[in-house]
């Protein structure tokens, strides 16, 4: 292949982030001191066991070891001094990271640090080694503070040894380091309660004793409020000897100053930089003057230190005191002086200074923490200077022409420094440190000009506000930002470091501090995936200069076409105020001629609004040397020059002919088919980024980039939404935005965590008519149990018979209202409530249940309700100190056979006579149903979706005039939710689903905009029919069902006097029986009624039956009336938008759609009261935020009233692609599990429906107190055992194979060829038994091992077809919110646990199967693993070698789950290839019973081609389905049917030999496996494009068990096959 000059060997496929760092392999000397220092990346696991940690940890602390020492001081130290401790020259990080990763897999905090500690006698290093050890945990991510909660007396008095571990002892720099990292940590970890109680004291009003004087008195007078606070403190101080003792000497006064003053007077510049001879370490570089050496472990400690002040300035409790104390030492000023701000090593340290001047100079009220406006900050600015002129006129005269001078001439850097530079050096100090007293006049740095200078311009300069910052940023990232490695971090973070980035704390500062963090992240995310985006298109295209020494392209590439011609059309005048034009347009010309019709075809289906990128390239006219591809960044060795996105305004073919017109300019009936090969693209630039190329242009002389671009690409158009969010949280930020008041303190994270609650709330609904929620009295009382209920009738009078519906007069304390359990403590306020209720001898309060007879609806099937079958019944009591929590569990009241149940994922055959379906609360119904905010937690398997559906259906009945907003993360949650919600007595013609996914909906109607416009559009034909045939029955002219108008007159003329006159007669003939048969006026119009609608026995049985035919002919004109506007507006559009924000009730929509169609819902007017959101703990912070703001403010109040989030913390989070923004920002943080953490109160739903209790335990421990439905324990299906094993779930150890654990054939991409044998070996032996395909899912944690996996499919399984592959093999990511019956999973990982750490993955990864779980795994490796113990423990109960019942040759068995069998029946395989052979067995016995059964006629003949041929043609088939799609191929959505007549050979491993080359060596061909691979894995959970993937599993019928005699078919069995699922033992009908 021609060699593409520019281009180098860069890898360009995607890269994602390990858990630690990888280096190049060095050689090591195992005899070094600390048992190998610094492992290489390409340890092993035997050279882990080999390791002296390894050993120590055996006889010291490791769990099984059979001999332990006792606790020895000195091991600590040695320990320590010998593998923790960094010594100054050694290196540049502060810890030996592969060292402190094998004592983390060890548990040396746990199991030995911990436990031992001694707040009196520990030693240094031993507190040194537990912050180590804690930095660690929070580097991966994991729990840090679960373990010391054990002893909480002991970590309080642990954390003051930490604050007081400096007194009297110099710290080298990399302990300084850790140290501070540590500190970093504490201050992120305010939500523990231990935590925050001490290292808030730091943050006090006392550390303002520390303040100079001028200061000091400075701060008083601008917060008058303060003395008041400062002397009451002063009074509370401690007194010995009668008199106070002095206030400097506590810790807190001190400890934050001198951590200040430390960084600046030792590190900032006396050690960054020293004048020595070079040592020859790896640390020290000379700068361009040859003099000075830098020290990287001191820039890492003025990075760490900045991102220490950001922290505490970016959360009010920590601003408010310590925001005086960083400005009298002038921190800022101080760092923008110093050497390392300017020099070339310190970019990413002067970003982080830049960043804290920003949260310093924050416009906010740090003592009310109220936002100010910008009005605000400017008249606090000229208040300043003028107060600064006063000054200068009354005592300076050097500085007269300062104070006459107008404030718009000094209050800019350059003019000011002019001004000041009058003054002498002396008059300068004595106007900053006396008069003004900025700084103190004691600190050394007053005597510096240029540091004074600093300080005054700081401190009177105009700053640019917020606002206009933001304004002024160009959406779209260009290639300067997307190669800054400090800001947008590549495949290099392992979390050591830290970065020029926000981070998403518990704590904002206001809204315009959350929605800037958020903006900034966003940005920052879309960037690196454009960034990924580009390197995989560019070099497709192999550029290089041709002889006119201009770029040409020999290649193509699918996203990125060369340009033929770009030119700006038209650049319009600034809007008034801006300096930016208002827009900027310019054409693009390409050619699509050299694409295939498919790529024409996408290239085609560009439209407004799509977002596409100009590029400038430009390679190397000679290839670069060796030495240059080392040093060359990633856009030199692309060519890359510039990068600019645009948004395309229209596209027309090469005849000028506008193609994709949305906007009605072309009529339907006109449009043609494009012609020709060439496009012109109409788009819109960026004004931002246009306006400052030009100002380049203009005064630096730079070159025109808009004359340079030679390349357009695009984008997956689901990935390339990312400027339409940018844009709505922008324009948000340019508004006064408001949340709701009852939610802005909790969403900022203060107040009281409970303030929100409906028991806080104003406007509560007094009386709920909970409709059909409870289905008897009985069903009520139980729900009731702490209260004496009793029923009345709607005129006050007991009733004794009591039937549904039920009204319910809920009194606001309400017991069980406080059920909601806050998230990390209990509130006193809740505690307080909650006291009588312990009391047993307590006395009920009584409870009043109206009760009332529901109105005839009419005498049609179509008028009746739908009726909920959900019966709501208490199970149990979840007691949390002092706090009670209601759950209640559900059943279907109906005697069923045969029923499919939707929630479970499969279909299920029952002879019970109640089927429970899931777990679903009242207390959360009651909650969700009053405002305020509802928090719902829903364990896997409890309902979450039942729950919600239930909160909207009451929800409707109760306020039918509100509307609400449905609002879920993926198209397919969205998609269940609705289905359900239109089984409630909620009409169709109020339901509204917005977005993409619509058509996805498995109903009959069409619940998109333009389906219900039809919808409505028809209905309203149907009605005025019905009108006509009234008119008839009246002997009336028809015509009055002409239009919804006439019919409304036709209503009040006719219909409605008639009316009233019958009821003006029934009034004076009650005692006729049959008064109400002989005068109903439209008795000819029922006529038609499948039953006769009066009797004419009882005038009150008749009159209610009029009623309800009335009630009919209301309804019908009512229907009309809201139909009349699609009669008056005639445009599709209009009529869309009216439904929109008219018509509809429920409105549903994802958040990704919701934030992309911001703007159009502000413009239509779209209004909601009532906000759900289920799937929100999945939900990136802003994309939450946006949907409660998709509406204008009402008088400037938020209409929205009630807000219910759904959702469960405790599995995995939102999907961020890129590392750095996940571990360091916290991007991956839901606003869901922010408020858990911040401990707002929720329910919990504590009954699980999904899995054997058996199974369930192996996640249920994460949660408070998570149950089992009865008919888990009740039901057949679930008390069988699973045939063919002796358990229902097993950890499978598995050992090195070939001599390998987990590879990586490139790196990231983890595999592990033995767990991919034995599990597709394990799939086999199920499907030999009769198992259904459809039924068995192979999950992994790793994009490699999936891969490998389907590879190992491929060849052993999907050429014989009565193996076929199972019904989706995944990543346990990627299978959130699925499940199947049986599960196999591959943890793959040998060496480290990797990101399995996260327990919320291992609870999704254990909670995906419903009757057998078998986990493929090295043992050695996770049961040391101190996050995932309580699992792997119980795991671990049970043999770690695969145990089967080898008497079990079908898929029945009457064997119970807790039974394995006779012992002598139970065989324990040793290893792979033991289970091949025993494939081999179970498959030649099933084919001599067959034999022996049915002869020689059944017997199956030889494949007819070689297995060679077979697997070769099928393998090659996969290969190229997996270049285009990255699953499996049924998995597109076609149901595959495999006719297994003849099954051919057997597909074992050990037959898959041709002519002397194993497939198994094919299968992991690491070119083959790279080649082919879409995305390089990594611990980074894979990106979901397409959350809802079919759900249908491909399906093979007439097993290898199909001849068995009828008492052993499998029908019978567990496992049955197609369409019927799981079976409990009775055949299906």
């Amino acid at each position: 292949m021609t060699k593409v000059y520019g281009t180098g060997t860069y890898d360009f496929r995607r890269h994602r982030v390990a858990e630690y760092p990888l280096a190049e392999p060095k050689p090591v000397e195992w005899s070094q001191k600390g048992g190998g220092g610094s492992l290489p990346s390409t340890i092993t696991v035997s050279e882990i066991q080999r390791d002296r940690l390894t050993k120590i940890a055996e006889s010291n602390w490791l769990k099984g070891s059979e001999k332990k020492k006792d606790f020895d001081p000195e091991l600590v130290v040695k320990i320590y001094e010998t593998e923790l401790l960094v010594k100054e020259g050694q290196g540049n990080k502060p810890v030996p990271l592969q060292r402190v990763m094998i004592l983390e897999v060890s548990q040396y905090l746990e199991n030995y640090l911990w436990p031992h500690f001694d707040p009196v006698s520990a030693t240094f290093e031993h507190v040194m080694s537990i912050i180590i050890m804690v930095n660690e945990k929070f580097r991966e991510n994991v729990a840090a503070w679960v373990c010391f909660h054990d002893r909480k007396d002991v970590f309080k008095e642990f954390l003051e040894r930490v604050i007081r571990l400096k007194e009297g002892r110099e710290l080298n720099i990399a302990e300084k380091t850790n140290y501070l990292v540590f500190m970093i940590n504490a201050f992120q970890s305010l939500e523990d309660e231990v935590v925050s109680m001490t290292v808030l004291r730091l943050a006090s009003l006392k550390s303002w004793y520390s303040l100079s004087y001028g200061r000091f008195q400075m701060e008083l007078c601008l917060n008058p409020g303060l003395v008041k606070k400062w002397k009451r403190m002063l009074k509370k101080e401690p007194v010995k000897g009668g008199h106070h003792l002095d206030p400097s000497t506590a810790v807190e006064v001190k400890f934050l100053r001198n951590l200040i003053e430390e960084f600046l007077e030792v590190i900032l510049d006396s050690q960054v930089f020293s004048q020595r001879q070079l040592s020859g370490e790896d640390d020290e570089v000379i700068d361009e003057t040859g003099l000075w050496l830098i020290n990287d472990a001191c820039v890492l400690y003025c990075e760490r230190f900045m991102e220490f002040l950001i922290d505490l300035l970016s959360q009010l409790p920590t601003r408010r005191y310590l925001r005086p104390l960083v400005a009298d030492v002038a921190v800022v000023a101080k760092c923008h002086l110093s050497a390392l701000y300017r020099h070339e090593k310190g970019k990413l340290f002067a970003q982080l200074v830049d960043l804290l001047q920003f949260y310093e100079g924050f416009e906010i009220n740090d003592h009310t923490g109220v936002q100010l406006t910008d009005h605000e900050v400017l008249e606090s600015h000229y208040s300043r200077l003028q107060s600064f002129q006063l000054l200068a006129f009354k005592k300076i005269d050097k500085l007269r022409e300062l104070a006459l001078t107008n404030i718009g001439s000094i209050h800019t850097r350059a003019n000011l420094s002019k001004k000041l530079s009058v003054l002498s050096p002396e008059e300068l100090r004595d106007l900053v440190c006396c008069k003004l007293k900025l700084v103190s006049k004691e600190d050394p740095w007053s005597e510096r000009v240029d540091f004074l200078i600093e300080i005054m311009v700081s401190y009177f300069e105009k700053q640019q506000s917020q606002k206009e910052a933001i304004n002024a940023l160009p959406l779209y990232p260009n290639e300067q930002i997307m190669w800054d490695e400090s800001v947008v971090p590549s495949i290099n973070y392992s979390g050591e470091g830290c970065l020029a980035l926000p981070k998403l704390n518990l704590q904002f500062l206001t809204l315009h501090d959350y929605l800037l963090r958020n903006f900034n992240l966003f940005r920052l995310e879309s960037t690196y995936e454009i960034r990924e985006d580009i390197q995989e298109a560019i070099p497709h295209l192999l550029a290089y200069i041709n002889i006119d020494g201009e770029t040409a392209f020999r290649g193509w590439s699918r996203m990125g076409v060369p340009i033929k011609q770009f030119r700006i059309a038209e650049v319009k005048q600034p809007n008034i105020g801006e300096v930016k034009p208002a827009s900027v347009t310019a054409e693009v010309t390409y050619s699509i001629s050299s694409y295939r019709s498919h790529i024409r075809s996408e290239w085609d289906a560009l439209k407004e609004h799509d977002v596409l990128f100009l590029l400038t390239i430009r390679p190397s006219f000679e290839p670069l040397s060796t030495e240059e591809e080392n040093k060359a960044s990633v856009p030199q060795k692309l060519g890359l020059q510039y990068v600019r996105g645009c948004e395309v305004i229209e596209i027309r073919d090469e005849e000028g002919t506008l193609m994709n017109d949305f906007s009605g300019k072309i009529k339907r009936e006109d449009w043609k088919p494009p012609k020709g090969e060439l496009r012109t693209v109409t788009v819109a630039l960026d004004t931002a980024q246009y306006h400052m190329d030009v100002n380049n242009i203009a005064e630096k002389g730079g070159e025109d980039v808009y004359g340079t671009f030679n390349v357009l690409m695009r984008r997956k158009p689901k990935e390339n939404n990312f400027k339409a969010i940018l844009e709505s949280i922008r324009d948000l930020m340019n508004e006064y935005c408001i949340v709701p008041k009852w939610l802005e303190n909790i969403f900022l994270g203060y107040g009281d965590p409970s303030a929100a609650q409906w028991t806080n709330m104003p406007d509560l609904l007094e009386t709920v008519d909970f409709k059909d929620t409870f289905l008897d009295a009985d069903h009520l009382k139980g729900s009731f149990s702490d209260y004496e209920v009793t029923f009345v009738n709607s005129d006050g009078t007991e009733n004794l018979n009591p039937s549904p519906p039920f009204k319910i007069k809920l009194p606001r304390t309400l017991k069980g209202s406080n059920a909601a359990l806050p998230g990390s403590a209990v509130s006193t306020s809740a505690a307080a409530n909650n006291v009588n209720m312990v009391d047993a001898n307590h006395q009920k309060e009584k409870l009043i249940i109206e009760t009332y007879t529901p109105p005839d609806p009419g005498p049609y099937p179509q008028d009746q309700p739908k009726q909920n079958s959900v019966r709501f019944t208490p199970t149990q009591l979840i007691p949390y100190p002092l706090i009670w929590n209601f759950g209640w569990c559900c059943s279907t009241a109906v005697p069923v056979r045969e029923r499919k149940v939707e929630n479970m994922g499969s279909n299920i055959h029952t002879n019970c006579d109640l089927l429970f379906l899931g777990s679903l609360t009242v207390e959360a119904i009651i909650s969700g149903i009053q405002p305020g905010l509802t928090m719902v937690v829903g364990p896997p398997g409890t309902g979450k979706t039942d729950t919600a559906v239930q909160v909207l259906n009451v929800l409707y009945h109760n306020c039918p005039s509100q509307r609400t907003l449905i609002i879920t993360h993926s198209n397919q949650a969205l998609n269940d939710l609705f289905e359900k919600i239109m089984q409630r007595d909620v009409p169709a013609r109020y339901l509204l689903r917005l977005g993409q996914g619509e058509q996805e909906l498995a109903t009959d109607l069409d619940f998109s905009r333009q389906g219900r416009v039809n919808a409505m559009l028809v209905r309203r034909l149907e009605l005025l029919n019905e009108v006509e045939r009234l008119a008839r029955s009246l002997q009336l002219p028809e015509d009055v069902g002409y239009t919804c108008e006439t019919a409304g007159y036709f209503w009040l003329l006719h219909v409605y006097s008639r009316w009233e006159q019958f009821l003006a007669a029934c009034a004076e003939n009650k005692e006729k029986a049959t008064f109400v048969r002989d005068r109903f006026p439209f008795k000819e119009f029922f006529s038609d009624t499948p039953h006769p609608v009066f009797t004419g026995k009882s005038f009150e049985k008749d009159m209610r039956a009029a009623l309800g035919c009335f009630r009919h002919l209301k309804t019908m004109f009512q229907e009309l009336e809201e139909c009349r506007a699609f009669e008056l507006l005639k445009s599709t559009a209009d009529r869309a938008n009216y439904l929109m924000t008219k018509q509809a009730k429920i409105v549903a929509m994802t958040c990704t759609h919701a934030a992309l169609k911001r703007k159009d819902f502000l413009q239509l007017g779209f209004k909601y009261d009532n906000l759900l959101m289920e799937e929100s703990a999945q939900i990136l912070e802003i994309e939450t935020f946006i949907p409660m703001l998709l509406q204008r403010q009402e008088d400037g109040h938020a209409r929205l009233k009630r807000c219910i989030l759904i959702g469960d913390h405790h599995q995995l989070p939102p999907v961020v692609k890129n590392m750095a923004f996940q571990k360091y920002s916290h991007m991956d943080q839901s606003l869901f599990t922010r408020f858990v953490r911040l401990g707002i109160p929720y329910i919990e739903l504590n009954a699980q429906g999904r899995a054997r209790p058996s199974i369930a335990k192996l996640y249920n421990w994460r949660y408070r107190d998570l149950g089992d439905l009865p008919y888990l324990k009740e039901a057949a299906i679930f008390n069988r055992a699973n045939a063919g094993f002796a358990y229902d779930y097993q950890l499978v150890d598995v050992p090195d194979h070939n001599g390998k654990g987990e590879t990586t054939p490139s790196p990231w991409f983890y595999q592990n060829e033995g767990e991919a044998e034995y599990i597709v070996s394990v799939y086999i032996y199920m499907r030999l038994l009769g198992y259904p395909a459809s039924k068995i899912s192979i999950l992994t944690t790793y994009n490699g091992q999936k891969l490998l996996i389907r590879d190992v499919i491929n060849r052993r399984c999907v050429p014989y077809n009565f193996i076929g592959p199972p019904s989706k093999v995944a990543t346990v990511d990627k299978f959130q919110g699925q499940q199947n019956d049986f599960i196999l999973l591959s943890l793959v990982r040998t060496r480290f646990v990797g990101h399995l750490r996260d327990v919320r993955r291992l609870v999704v990864a254990m909670s995906r199967a419903r009757l057998g779980l078998y986990v493929f795994c090295r043992r050695s490796l996770f049961e040391q693993c101190y996050e995932l113990q309580p699992t792997f423990q119980l795991l671990l109960k049970r043999p770690d070698h695969l145990a089967l019942n080898m008497n079990e040759i079908t898929s029945y068995t009457e064997r119970n789950a807790e039974d394995p069998g006779p012992r002598h029946h139970v065989h324990l395989v040793s290893g792979i290839e033991e289970m091949s052979s025993i494939i081999d067995r179970l498959y030649q016995e099933k084919m001599r019973y067959q034999f022996e059964q049915n002869g020689s006629y059944f017997s199956h003949p030889e494949p007819s081609v070689n297995a060679n041929e077979v697997q070769n043609g099928q393998q090659n088939a996969d290969i190229d389905m997996l270049e285009q799609k990255d699953d499996m191929p049924h998995e597109i959505g076609e149901t595959i049917t495999v006719d297994n007549n003849v099954p051919g050979d057997i597909p074992s491993k050990s037959s898959m030999e041709v002519d002397g080359v194993s497939h198994l060596e094919q299968s992991v061909n690491t070119d083959k496996v790279q080649d082919r691979q879409p995305i390089v894995d990594t611990d980074v959970p894979e990106k979901d494009d397409k959350p809802s993937e079919s759900s249908e599993a491909t399906t093979v019928d007439n097993h290898v068990a199909g001849d068995i005699p009828p008492e052993r078919r499998m029908e019978d069995g567990t496992v049955v096959e197609g369409n019927a699922g799981v079976a409990n033992g009775s055949p299906a009908p």
